[in-house]
């Protein structure tokens, strides 16, 4: 019997929404986009107003066909597709593809997959908002462009093909190298603190006061403060000789109780920062579990059931419904003294959270983490539990301080002598509040809710003093952005949306233009290079205020306000100009350092310039006239990649040197100790994997680097078998079709032959996420298309199956 078709993202929504609309609707998954720009062109034609060209990717095509057949036949559409602007375009790129009329489906959203709010959502559909649509396919386009136009000129200019520029990465790029020059560039001051330490008379509890005041000029606390800074140990040494003679007495007591309220529900960026700083997430594991907590999880007696709100919303507001539930769960679980007479609300913070009308917060408060624990993997149960725990202390009772501040007078016995003003300060909770459940992660700053402890203490008490404690500091450089920092700074300055950050972080480390060593972002050598030729020819590009404009601008779009056309336009003249004025000026820094080459003299040549070169392992020292002089050495201080390691064997060749193990231009390799003299290199037998070649079912897929340094697996019964996977396989056959089984990206793992793909954990992947690994294939270099013919035909058809 016909039904109504409606049509979600993934398969893991679908089966969820099936069982809350009954019989009368049959659910469908897009698996993500449906249509997208090529690959292989830049698929916007420019002087036509930017038209794209869409194109239905290959592993799509079965699946627009399936949605085509099953809408021919049913009584109505409903596009439910995610909660935001990217959502809203594939709902219309969905019902294009199938022939729908994009103007008259239904289009339902709502921020949580539970049955009340599904079955509300479609008692209110309404129709595609094409503001919504424009104002993505303006950032698609705007994206398109500067990646295709300014990409080439980086791999041309710096000979390096896997170099991307794009709108965001860029900036974010460019945060993490200027952050690392003020670190460079950064001197320290020296400063002194004194701090005293004192009791009351005939008491033994001791407490630390510092010296705030010498007669009428405050200290600063640091030199880049206001105020009097104690410099040198003789200026700081000159006031302890004083003090050591004063009589100390408490001039003042200040008592107060001070409130601290809890952190607002969590939004995108807010839930990304804190799952890296408590839990060690990448923003982009963070995003892929939460994704699968929204979906639905198989809960007993209850089916599939979404445990979270829509995990991509700028909004820290929190559904009535909600408010009462948490309220209920506040007082259920620890008491009525942790309650809230009202609710607490809070206020959207910036523009664009109009996109989803919700925070991140449980379906069901009433769901408890540990009641979650038996079904859910470790991530998803940690995630989930602090997605609780931060929803439910949004709406406890503020906790209390007693904060005590106490001001203490140094009379020195010598008349020309200043007076001192000591203070100390302390706090104890007074009520836990909200802390009983969550308090927020900080970065680098201090607790400000620390407990200090001090005795009690009166006016014109007496005090002895017990010791002088004076102390040299420096000023600190910034510190180096985290995950969470690198984030919070994109959001604070309206750098592209919390949805894309997971990808525009994952992106500047996988193109190699940082690292992250101990949680801490360290620009390479490649990233500080192409940021400071982005800095020089493309300034606006790189701009963290023209950046944030140009969000503004497709905020406009998405509310009406301005047409998308225009908007591109704006920005694409002026920077298709800087690209033409650029061409040409790209080239690897070529810093001549002031000294001669020791090696062509001996070569019986006119010593050439040495200067700095960059190289496979960042920057190093050359001499000019290479090729012709091979002279190489490490910048001081550094290591020009790992140290040959010996391996016990004598060289076959000249029979003088020993066997090393080096890394090269294509990885490891083993040759002669004697180099360049004698230019003999082991040839190095390939790996054995003991795994069957899955199309000849004879061979056995063997490690083997090619000649571009890249590992492949191919098999042994090669040029008679072609086949060959670039990741590497795994011995245990998939569990579903029994087909070969390869590592993954994040410790995943895939099939080549169903496509289906696990977690770390055994947990399978979405089917969007599961796409999202299978490496594309690299483009063939110049002129290697015309060698091998059967070879190369082989390795073309392999690299696709893979």
């Amino acid at each position: 019997m016909p039904k109504q078709l409606v049509i979600v993202e993934s398969p893991t929504k679908a089966k969820t929404l099936e069982r809350y609309l009954g019989p009368d609707f049959t659910v469908a998954a897009s698996r993500g986009h449906v249509r997208d720009l090529p690959q292989d062109r830049m698929g916007v034609a420019v002087d036509a107003d930017f038209a794209p060209d869409y194109v239905v990717p290959d592993d799509k095509r079965e699946t627009i066909e399936q949605l085509k057949r099953r809408f021919k036949t049913a009584t109505g559409l409903w596009l439910a597709t995610d909660f935001d602007r990217e959502g809203e375009a594939i709902a219309w790129h969905v019902a294009e593809s199938i022939g729908a009329d994009p103007r008259s489906a239904n289009r339902v959203t709502f921020t949580e997959i539970t049955r009340d709010a599904v079955q509300q959502a479609f008692q209110e559909p309404r129709r595609i908002d094409f503001d919504l649509v424009d104002a993505q396919q303006a950032r698609r386009i705007l994206d398109r462009l500067v990646g295709f136009e300014l990409s080439p000129l980086l791999q041309k200019g710096l000979k390096r093909w896997s170099l991307s520029a794009g709108r965001v990465q860029s900036v974010a790029l460019r945060l993490i190298v200027d952050r690392e020059r003020e670190i460079e560039a950064f001197v320290p001051m020296e400063y002194w603190s004194v701090d005293a330490r004192l009791s009351p008379n005939g008491d033994d509890r001791a407490f630390l006061a510092r010296l705030v005041q010498v007669g009428d000029e405050k200290l600063a606390a640091s030199p880049d403060k206001k105020g009097l800074v104690l410099s040198t140990q003789e200026e700081a040494d000159q006031h302890v000789g004083r003090l050591r003679d004063a009589a100390y007495r408490v001039r003042e007591v200040r008592q107060r109780e001070v409130k601290r309220s809890p952190a607002p529900p969590f939004t995108t960026s807010t839930l990304q920062q804190e799952a890296a700083r408590k839990l060690g997430f990448s923003a982009r594991r963070t995003m892929q579990q939460a994704q699968r907590l929204y979906e639905g999880i198989e809960l007993p007696g209850e089916g599939q059931v979404g445990l979270i709100t829509y995990m991509r919303t700028d909004s820290v507001n929190i559904a009535e419904q909600a408010l009462r539930e948490l309220a209920d769960v506040v007082s259920h679980l620890y008491g009525a003294e942790y309650a809230l007479a009202e609710p607490r609300r809070y206020r959207k913070k910036q523009r664009g959270a109009q996109e989803a009308h919700e925070a991140i917060r449980p379906t069901s408060a009433a769901r408890h983490p540990d009641d979650m624990a038996s079904v859910l993997d470790r991530d998803q149960a940690r995630l989930y539990r602090l997605i609780w725990q931060r929803a439910v202390a949004s709406q406890m009772a503020e906790a209390r301080f007693d904060q005590v501040s106490v001001d203490i007078a140094a009379t020195v016995p010598q008349p020309d002598a200043p007076a001192y003003l000591l203070r100390a300060t302390g706090q104890t909770l007074k009520f836990d509040g909200f802390r009983r459940v969550y308090f927020e992660g900080r970065d680098d700053a201090a607790d400000e809710d620390a407990e200090s402890m001090l005795p009690a203490l009166t006016a014109e008490l007496a005090l002895r003093l017990l010791e002088l404690l004076p102390e040299q500091h420096f000023t600190q450089p910034p510190p180096r952005y985290t995950e969470a920092s690198l984030v919070k700074t994109l959001e604070e300055n309206g750098i592209g949306r919390p949805s894309t950050y997971a990808q525009t972080i994952s992106t500047i480390q996988d193109r190699g233009y940082v690292r992250l060593d101990d949680r801490r972002f360290f620009p390479e050598d490649i990233g500080m290079i192409v940021t400071d030729i982005l800095v020089d020819l493309f300034p606006e590009v790189v701009d963290v205020g023209f950046t944030a404009k140009m969000e503004e601008e497709l905020d406009d779009i998405a509310e009406g306000q301005a047409a998308w056309v225009a908007v591109v336009r704006e920005f694409y003249d002026p920077f298709h100009a800087d690209v033409e004025r650029a061409a040409g000026k790209i080239a690897p820094p070529a810093i001549f350092i002031g000294e001669l080459c020791p090696l062509c003299p001996e070569e019986g040549r006119e010593p050439g310039q040495l200067m700095k070169k960059l190289g496979r392992y960042g920057m190093f020292v050359g001499c000019e006239r290479y090729p012709e002089c091979r002279y190489t050495r490490p910048l001081e201080g550094e290591q020009q990649g790992p140290e040959p390691v010996p391996t016990g064997e004598a060289c076959p060749q000249c029979g003088e040197g020993q066997l090393v193990e080096r890394m090269g231009r294509f990885g490891k390799f083993v040759g002669c100790s004697r180099y360049p003299d004698c230019k003999y290199i082991k040839k190095q037998e390939p790996k054995r994997t003991g795994v069957t070649c899955p199309e000849c079912k004879q061979g056995e897929l063997l490690e083997r680097v090619n000649r571009f340094g890249r590992v492949f697996y191919p098999c042994s019964r090669y040029p008679d078998c072609t086949f060959a996977v670039n990741q590497a396989p795994r011995k245990e056959p998939c569990s579903s079709c029994g087909g070969l089984v390869v590592a993954a990206r994040g410790d995943a793992q895939r099939c080549v032959a169903c496509h289906r793909a696990w977690d770390a954990d055994g947990n399978e992947l979405p089917e969007e996420q599961a796409k999202a690994l299978v490496p594309k294939p690299r483009a063939p270099r110049s002129g290697s298309g015309a060698r091998g013919g059967k070879r190369s035909g082989g390795r073309t058809r392999a690299r696709r199956s893979a």
